[in-house]
């Protein structure tokens, strides 16, 4: 089902449940809300594909449903400064709805101004983007769709292993630039049949990585704080590895699936990286501050890692001199892959289970709410439980 489409038909099931709370409320007098919606420009690309909603021409295709039921819903790309569009609505904002790929950077300061603030949502995952004690201090609720991105990141994860291993980049460039170097390329290209493989962390990501990779026919290990069911384990035909240190030398490719924590920052230091096998290629699917950023360009110096993959900026890459307008740019070993996602949840067309994560901020302390939702009605019922 196209996503526009689903976003229409999941507000039509809203609305047309008699047995819901959503649809009791339905006619209940409800206060008239600002809703701010913060997204990239969609431009030429809109216009391509009308199920592109997740930009600002889209709005996350929820634009008719709330002015239906009366709401205010500003949508905008300029959050950059005090006099940007979003500054100019937090007054008298009571949501703002951001995405992970253009997110509204919420400050403390920002929370002072906007009086009338009650949530902030993410459409997709991560919170990281809101400065959760001011929240808290404000007694706001921040909410993101956990899980509404792993099997494009499992995916993903998948294809760099498979870059890097197979030497693919280079290669293209040799065919992009009309050159013929075999050894250029076969001294470094192998199978990954055979090869061990690591995943630090098997969270959902983790899991999906590990069941992605059984066909390849990998020697697969995984480290994580909590063993996988048994029956799971087997079923994947991974094996657990108490001691992170102790798995890291038989890993010919080891990847990052570790959330970024005080006891996590850095924990691939200088020492750490050393400990892995000489000619190691490492995927760093977590946020940059896991790895020493100087200790890892070293690594790759020396050959001590044969390749490394993390998820670039558009900062970051647009600090070099050029690069290619698809998702991967080849520079020495490395591999720096734009870092964007999945779709946000309201215009995801999937009916898969997902988990909404929503943190009510009050005395400092969060409460955390666990809901299992099937994606784009969950963001729709947990955002109208604000509305309605």
């Amino acid at each position: 089902m196209a996503m526009k489409s689903a976003a229409s038909s999941a507000i039509r099931s809203l609305l047309s449940s008699s047995s819901s709370t959503f649809s009791r409320n339905l006619h209940a007098p409800a206060e008239r809300k600002k809703i701010v919606g913060v997204f990239y420009k969609g431009g030429e690309y809109a216009k391509l594909n009308p199920n592109f909603v997740g930009c600002v021409e889209g709005a996350l295709g929820i634009r008719e449903w709330l002015e239906s039921l009366g709401h205010q819903y500003i949508v905008t790309d300029d959050k950059e400064g005090s006099n940007s569009e979003l500054d100019k609505h937090l007054h008298d904002a009571h949501i703002i709805i951001s995405t992970p790929f253009h997110p509204a950077y919420v400050t403390a300061e920002r929370i002072k101004k906007a009086k009338n603030l009650e949530l902030l949502l993410t459409a997709g995952i991560g919170s990281d983007h809101v400065d959760l004690k001011a929240a808290a201090a404000a007694g706001l609720t921040v909410a993101e769709v956990t899980g509404s991105n792993v099997v494009s990141v499992a995916e993903d994860e998948l294809l760099r292993i498979l870059v890097l291993v197979r030497n693919f980049l280079p290669g293209y460039h040799q065919a992009v630039n009309g050159e013929w170097n075999v050894a250029g390329i076969a001294h470094r290209a192998y199978d990954l049949e055979g090869k061990t493989i690591g995943t630090v962390g098997a969270g959902r990501i983790g899991k999906l990585l590990l069941q992605r990779l059984k066909p390849f026919n990998c020697n697969l290990l995984y480290y994580d704080r909590l063993r996988m069911n048994p029956e799971l384990e087997k079923e994947i035909g991974a094996k657990f590895e108490e001691e992170l240190d102790a798995m890291l030398p038989k890993c010919d490719v080891i990847v990052i699936n570790m959330p970024l924590t005080e006891q996590t920052r850095g924990l691939f230091d200088k020492n750490r990286i050393a400990k892995c096998k000489k000619g190691v290629v490492i995927v760093n699917n977590a946020r940059g501050a896991i790895m020493d950023t100087q200790a890892i360009a070293d690594a790759c110096t020396s050959g001590h890692v044969a390749g490394n993959s993390k998820t670039s900026s558009q900062k970051i890459l647009s600090t070099t001199k050029t690069y290619e307008t698809a998702i991967m740019i080849f520079v020495m070993n490395n591999l720096y892959r734009l870092w964007r996602g999945c779709l946000a949840c309201a215009t995801s067309s999937k009916g898969s289970s997902m988990a909404i994560h929503a943190k009510s901020c009050n005395d400092s302390s969060y409460f955390w709410h666990y809901h299992r939702c099937t994606g784009i009605i969950e963001f729709l019922y947990y955002l109208g439980s604000f509305i309605m």
